[in-house]
């Protein structure tokens, strides 16, 4: 089954550290994006929860822990763990849910209290058949250590370079400092990027998204309780893509350290992260070349550029060139995270794919003020969870 639902609503926490739970940030950007909506909490006939590992059984339940904090009222309610795809998965869920008649109005909330420094594998003891736990464990791959080896990969097989990367986070940190959202609103320039500290050579500090505290929400409703609602002509979520890698998968992805075997098998045609956008454009009946502008998970600043390629917004190894011609900043030809991107906001992680929602819904209303992306008709997400998570979403208006 396949058509559109309405996002009628949406709404944010401000990323930061804040030192509070996630069940109050989510609370917060519940609020505010059933206050965007028009819609009372008692007229919500599902919930469905972005769930955080880091946030005790709450975290693992935490569509109910939204709804308790609301105000029990009798809705459905889940929860949804994909790691970093985790909020596009609860949109899909709620998506699922109006499709198929079983709600007419759903509220998706994703929110998250980050530990300092960067992310661990959840729990303790020894998990012998986790790769995320053999990662540390055996060979000391944290996040970072992979970012870096993946910049390195883009620097021998492209010709990308250090002053690409930090032109990256020189676009992203200035349109940051135009959302009221981002935990950095701050501007920066290549030789504050170059002259930041080396985390994992060849990436500086400042290539490197922090972990945050945040939150996000969307209402999402059928087509038909949004024309009754008196919104005739809402943002519209066309596609979701939650694909899972193909066999064998010969790119090295976190958390897996090893890849597969291609000597019995050829590989697939593409790979991972490119078969996720395509499943999305195929759903949407579109294609890059439809698209006003694209939110994108900005781990480092040399995977927004491998983004690039993977969306089709232009030719394998050409997305430094792309970067460099100004298409991809504010008035380019494809706009690449206005919002300022995780270089702005940091990870939080159930919460992220919905705040980009957020980002395209505010952006085809004409309502992002200075960042706004003149005429911005189709938008998409990009983002990728753990263990072979897909997540992308087409909106349009």
């Amino acid at each position: 089954m396949s058509g559109d639902v309405a996002v009628l609503g949406v709404g944010m926490h401000p990323w930061g550290k804040w030192g509070r739970g996630f069940v109050e940030y989510g609370v917060m950007a519940a609020r505010a994006a059933l206050a965007d909506a028009g819609v009372d909490w008692r007229d919500v006939d599902s919930i469905v929860g972005a769930d955080t590992v880091r946030g005790g059984y709450p975290g693992y339940v935490s569509g109910a822990a939204f709804a308790k904090a609301l105000g029990w009222q009798g809705a459905r309610v889940a929860s949804v763990y994909a790691a970093c795809a985790s909020g596009a998965h609860a949109l899909n869920t709620g998506r699922a849910q109006i499709l198929s008649g079983l709600a007419d109005v759903v509220l998706v909330v994703g929110a998250d209290a980050a530990p300092k420094g960067f992310f661990r594998p959840a729990g303790g003891g020894d998990r012998q058949d986790d790769p995320d736990w053999l990662r540390f464990r055996v060979l000391g791959a944290t996040n970072p250590t992979y970012f870096g080896l993946y910049a390195r990969r883009r620097m021998a097989v492209h010709g990308d370079t250090l002053e690409d990367f930090a032109q990256v986070k020189v676009k992203n940190a200035a349109l940051g400092a135009l959302n009221p959202n981002a935990r950095y609103r701050k501007r920066v320039t290549a030789e504050e990027v170059a002259g930041s500290a080396v985390v994992a050579d060849p990436l500086r500090l400042l290539d490197i998204c922090a972990t945050s505290d945040g939150g996000a929400a969307a209402v999402l409703s059928s087509m038909g309780f949004a024309r009754r609602h008196g919104v005739a002509d809402p943002v519209r979520i066309r596609a979701v893509s939650t694909v899972t890698p193909r066999y064998p998968n010969t790119v090295l992805d976190l958390p897996d350290i090893a890849t597969d075997s291609a000597a019995s098998m050829e590989p697939a045609a593409e790979t991972f992260r490119t078969s996720i956008a395509r499943a999305a454009y195929e759903e949407a009946g579109i294609g890059p070349e439809d698209l006003s502008l694209a939110e994108v998970y900005d781990l480092s600043t040399a995977l927004e550029l491998q983004w690039y390629e993977d969306l089709g917004l232009c030719a394998e190894g050409e997305a430094a060139k792309l970067l460099r011609e100004g298409a991809t900043t504010l008035g380019g030809r494809i706009p690449v995270n206005v919002s300022g991107g995780l270089a702005s906001f940091g990870e939080a992680v159930p919460a992220q794919a919905i705040a980009q929602v957020c980002e395209l819904t505010w952006q085809l209303r004409g309502a992002a003020g200075e960042r706004q992306v003149v005429g911005a008709r189709v938008g998409i997400s990009a983002n990728q969870g753990l263990f072979g998570h897909g997540s992308s979403v087409i909106a349009v208006r």
